[in-house]
């Protein structure tokens, strides 16, 4: 069976794509928990019994709560310099009175990765470590089935309101007695989505109803999505905070009764980032304000030095003890004792003691030798010490013999608690390993195919023979399912651990097996054609082997290269560099070729090229194994030669020599736009100064610019209508941007109020969807109705700037330059590099790919989940619909490395001088350049899946790969539909 190469590469990336979603679903696991919680309800452990005989302790129910009413107030992305550095003394003026006058404890929560809002409420709630997959179902968030805070008070009767973020409603279902949900994801909304909860506050205070209240204040973490912690919006959001607080506490201070005080817990669920955004592990989002107030405390007496440092974790133990619930089965948090340390000494004994023989029963359910775990020996000493007390305390003794003794069980009781603590977030999720391997192996063998079938792949017809009789019908295929489905059955029955490839149905299971074994045997049929067609003597004895030039070369070294720094933390956090050196370096690289090109060449050169060119025409019609792809008119680098110089004459000789320079200085201004990483973050880039507010105009006058170079480069091959769409969506853009205040206008004044811009994104969209759809229109007449290869390009081309401008609606405006950079650098080296030089498909191909991978980083992008700028999801949207804000987000996220396949596909396809195989050769070097980097990863994580930075660096970077092999399949798919290559 004949098989173009673009259809193979196309099926390959498909099978890669379904190997990498089975290896994800392996290596993000769900969480491994202690018992349903049906069952979690049980008895309170006795305290400890004292040694001798005749003594008993009968202390064995839950203490009493020690707070009537509690209120939490969850200020998302609320940064802990936003309470305790300046801008708290500016802005939040009486919350830093309570703090460092009143009767309060100030804490800096530290938070795990992934710092999304769903993962940290349940680490806020039942005390546990989410899975890192949590970042991927934040966006549809199930309901909550482990033990947790709510369940537990609920289930003892208390009365529960929330307001908020309906992401609560969803993971506590029929929980809250009263409730008003607001989506937490249309991030254009600084106002409404706070007045909503502030609407309720009023009436809820002067009520004795309830006994636990939530407010989840969404309004912050908005204004960082789109603006950055150095927005002049967040000093009113937190002076409006400030004022919520204030009233909250003198409400519950007026309301107090004698027997039982009130509690104010003020928290963030993550931090912000320095662009605004969270989801990473850099300082300012794993650190949040945690703020416990109530006239139980001691008045404040000395000035508030460094707040202390506790785990995130830690406050669904404490409040559980302030509630007087059980603690969370599952929580890995220690109970922080200053808010009980006013209570007795036996009392904070039993507190501390209640925390210990949790954790260390949770440590004894998912640990075989916990009884050498030094967390739960420590415990152990601290049991029996604990006992020794209860024995003075029950005898009468009030010495300070008794005082001094319990101040030491309870300093043995922390260092129990903190080493309990660390052992189990240490073992919080398990890998499924045989789901993690079959995609390893799916994986690994596409690659491998892909590989052997360069040669055949590559060839000036584009296509070869598929041996799918031999795999699919020898003994070996039929051996080879027998042994899998028999591997499969052992490891699916003797796996003590959940499995989600054994809990696929078996029909789905056999299928995967026949694949992986069809895999196989057309992996060795490859093998052992090559083999054979080595042994042959070569059809024409007098051809050499073409030799290598410098451009590949670097190709080669550039992705062995970069494939093996991905193995090291370090290079993953800052891959920006890998790519922009790798970049640089090609420019440098293709200087030479070109001053080689104009400069160095001989008048005999070109004689003596004549001769062997007349002797190369002759061999390409019996070499069937050429693997370039050259213009009709040349076709060796010495018939390059002969015709450079009628291409390249007078002005364009120097302004070809010039590109390479010109590109460099574009490289070079582009990196010092965006800072990305996570060395240098932090540092300051022209972004953040054009995004000031004291630079509007600035930024106005550079928006304006970058949108009329954006229209010159891009509508020069397109058709008069959608000139003239692209002029007008262009200036909708701007009218976007304006109307959201990013921007303004020359006539505008300032006074003019800050919409949503719905009316403008959408008049956009009008002309996005025109302009694809006259491009979609052309394509489908040339490939239906007659085939047209004018029409075809002029189709895709409409296409490309189509999707242009959608780019440009969703980009932010200081990084419209990247986006004219972008078009810039594809001009000059269309016109000036690839045609003078004559490059085959697939070194352009690669130089795509490369160049596509050094714009993703140079929008600002990282392997961090924190710079995913997610307000593009929600442009032109006045709520959250799921399906157009993912598509929106993942292109405005990968739309430099998506736009640059695109151009790819449009200059293969219009190039008539070339092979027609060009575009199959394209798909193939395309599929094959994702293919190597994500079938290595997959392998270096497996191996360092107990680094110590797997889930802050490696995981998140996995994430990427895994989205971006998908994007490329789905672009692989439009290049074999493009390809008109059929014979």
């Amino acid at each position: 069976m004949k098989l173009r190469s673009g259809v193979f590469a196309s099926s390959c990336l498909l099978v890669q794509a379904l190997g990498v979603a089975l290896f994800l679903r392996g290596f993000f696991p769900v969480p491994v928990r202690s018992v349903p919680r049906r069952e979690a309800r049980t008895d309170p452990p006795a305290e400890p019994a004292p040694p001798g005989t005749g003594m008993v302790s009968n202390w064995t129910k839950i203490p009493p709560p020690l707070f009537k009413k509690v209120v939490i107030v969850l200020i998302d992305a609320l940064r802990d310099d936003f309470v305790f550095g300046s801008k708290g003394k500016q802005f939040m003026p009486y919350t830093t009175q309570v703090v460092e006058k009143g009767t309060s404890y100030s804490f800096i929560a530290e938070a795990k990765p992934p710092t999304v809002t769903m993962p940290r409420i349940k680490a806020l709630m039942t005390g546990s470590i989410p899975g890192f997959i949590d970042v991927v179902v934040n966006l549809n968030s199930p309901a909550l089935l482990d033990d947790n805070l709510i369940w537990q008070a609920k289930t003892a009767g208390k009365r529960i309101i929330f307001y908020g973020d309906d992401t609560w409603v969803k993971l506590f279902p029929k929980h809250f007695v009263e409730y008003d949900g607001t989506t937490s994801f249309f991030v254009s909304d600084f106002t409404e989505v706070d007045d909503n909860v502030t609407r309720h506050l009023d009436r809820v205070l002067k009520r004795e109803d309830w006994d636990l209240l939530i407010l989840h204040y969404l309004g912050l973490d908005h204004i960082g999505h789109v603006s950055g912690p150095n927005s002049p919006l967040v000093g009113p959001k937190l002076r409006e905070m400030d004022n919520i607080l204030k009233k909250i506490h003198i409400s519950l201070l007026s309301k107090e009764e004698a027997s039982l005080p009130n509690l104010l817990v003020v928290c963030g669920d993550h931090g912000m980032s320095e662009t605004g955004s969270h989801g990473g592990s850099s300082e300012g989002e794993v650190h949040t304000p945690l703020l416990f107030i109530s006239s139980a405390f001691e008045k404040r007496s000395a000035p508030l030095v460094q707040p202390e440092h506790v785990q995130q974790t830690d406050l669904a133990s404490t409040l559980a003890i302030g509630l007087g619930l059980p603690i969370s089965r599952n929580s890995v948090g220690n109970l922080i004792l200053p808010v009980v340390g006013g209570k007795t000494m036996r009392e904070q004994l039993r507190f501390v003691h209640l925390n210990g023989f949790q954790l260390s029963r949770l440590l004894q359910e998912n640990t075989p030798a916990y009884e050498k775990d030094p967390g739960y020996e420590h415990f152990k000493i601290a049991e029996k010490s604990h006992g020794n007390w209860i024995k003075l305390y029950l005898e009468g003794n009030n010495s300070e013999i008794l005082l001094n003794l319990g101040k030491k069980v309870l300093k043995q009781y922390l260092e129990a608690l903190k080493t309990l603590s660390s052992s189990l977030s240490k073992q919080v999720a398990q890998y499924d390993m045989y789901s993690m391997m079959v995609g390893t192996v799916i994986i690994m063998e596409v690659l491998l195919l892909l590989l052997l079938s360069v040669p055949k792949a590559l060839t000036k017809r584009a296509e070869f023979e598929v041996p799918l009789s031999p795999p699919l019908f020898s003994l070996l295929f039929y051996l080879m399912c027998l042994m899998l489905c028999a591997v499969h059955v052992i490891v699916c029955t003797s796996a003590e651990s959940l499995c989600y490839f054994c809990s696929m149905s078996w029909l789905t299971a056999v299928g995967v097996m026949m694949l992986i074994s069809a895999l196989t045997c057309g992996i060795l049929s490859a093998t052992a054609k090559i083999f054979e067609n080595s042994r042959l003597p070569p059809k024409n004895p007098t051809v050499s082997s073409s030799s290598w030039s410098e451009v590949d070369v670097l190709i080669l070294a550039g992705t062995i290269g970069h494939v093996l720094s991905l193995g090291a933390s370090s290079f993953i956090e800052e891959e920006h560099q890998t790519w922009y050196f790798l970049i640089n370096t090609l420019c440098l690289v293709l200087c030479q070729e070109l001053c080689r090109n104009n400069f160095l060449l001989k008048e005999c050169d070109l004689q003596h090229s004549t001769n062997v060119k007349q002797n190369f025409d002759s061999i390409r019609e019996t070499s069937e194994c050429k693997n370039i792809d050259i213009p009709a008119e040349s076709n060796s680098k010495l018939g390059k030669a002969t015709s450079s110089s009628d291409l390249i004459k007078g002005s364009d000789k120097w302004i070809s020599l010039a590109t390479p320079w010109i590109i460099l200085i574009c490289c070079r201004l582009l990196r010092s736009l965006n800072q990305t990483g996570v060395q240098w973050a932090h540092r300051p880039d022209f972004g953040h100064w054009l995004t000031s507010s004291e630079h509007k105009s600035e930024l106005s006058f550079l928006a304006a610019v970058s949108l009329l170079m954006i229209f010159f480069l891009v509508q020069r091959k397109c058709s008069l209508v959608s000139k003239i769409a692209m002029a007008l969506g262009l200036l909708g853009v701007y009218s976007y941007r304006a109307a959201i205040g990013n921007v303004i206008f020359p006539w505008q004044h300032g006074g003019k109020d800050i919409s949503k811009g719905i009316t403008e994104a959408r008049f956009v969209y009008v002309f996005v969807l025109g302009i694809i759809f006259t491009g979609t229109k052309d394509l489908l007449k040339s490939q239906v109705i007659s085939a047209d290869s004018n029409t075809k390009s002029r189709g895709l081309w409409e296409v490309y700037s189509g999707l242009v401008l959608l780019a440009t609606l969703l980009f932010r405006p200081h990084n419209l330059p990247v986006l004219v950079s972008c078009l810039l650098i594809q001009t000059m080296m269309t016109k000036y590099i690839w045609i003078p030089l004559k490059f085959d498909a697939a070194q352009i191909t690669i130089m795509h790919y490369w160049f596509g991978q050094a714009f993703f980083y140079f929008q600002g992008n990282s392997n961090g989940i924190a710079t995913v700028d997610i307000s593009a999801g929600f442009v032109g949207l006045d709520s959250y619909v799921e399906i157009p804000a993912i598509f929106l987000t993942a292109f405005a996220t990968y739309a430099g490395p998506f736009l640059w396949a695109i151009h790819l596909l449009c200059y293969l396809s219009s190039e008539v001088s070339r092979n027609s195989a060009a575009v199959g050769h394209g798909c193939f070097c395309y599929a094959l350049m994702r293919s190597i980097p994500v079938a290595i990863y997959v392998v270096l994580v497996t191996g360092l899946r107990y680094h110590l930075f797997i889930w802050s660096v490696f995981s998140p970077k996995l994430l990427y790969e895994g989205v971006h092999v998908f994007i490329t399949a789905a672009v692989c798919l439009f290049f074999t539909a493009m390809d008109q290559n059929h014979t």
